[in-house]
């Protein structure tokens, strides 16, 4: 069925959340997982029994970041170094952007209709929830 919509939709996030959920418990790690529609508003978030709570708000955050600059957060994490080009963009939005790895935008037909952020474990670790989540929409997600 062709897509009508140009966000992600709540069955959207449920679908990727459970994708999330699924890559995590493969790695053997609980996760906090973030979904955004493409106006960088949350759609949905699930924290899996014992996920640290430290996280919540990153996962959040990585998800809002990667919608707010339409990048993963992991490029900006490297563009966001000492004497690098966006040297200091954590402290944009009220301080609230967050660049470690595990927040990626997600894009259908080559459009951003939302992004997705994980967290919990190491930054390796949050890509490939956070990945897997992405992958629940067909058309993939943004490289």
């Amino acid at each position: 069925m062709p897509r009508s919509s140009t966000t992600l939709s709540l069955s959207d996030a449920k679908r990727m959340l459970e994708a999330g959920e699924a890559k995590a418990s493969s790695i053997g790690i609980a996760y906090n997982i973030a979904v955004v529609d493409a106006s960088g508003a949350l759609v949905a978030f699930t924290r899996q029994d014992g996920a640290l709570i430290g996280s919540i708000d990153l996962a959040i955050g990585k998800a809002i970041t990667a919608r707010l600059f339409d990048k993963r957060t992991s490029d900006l994490a490297k563009m966001a170094q000492p004497g690098a080009p966006l040297f200091g963009i954590e402290q944009s939005n009220g301080g609230k952007v967050v660049i470690f790895g595990g927040g990626l935008p997600v894009k259908v037909d080559n459009q951003i209709i939302g992004a997705v952020g994980t967290s919990a474990g190491s930054v390796e670790q949050d890509i490939a929830v956070a990945e897997a989540a992405a992958a629940a929409i067909n058309q993939g997600v943004d490289s």
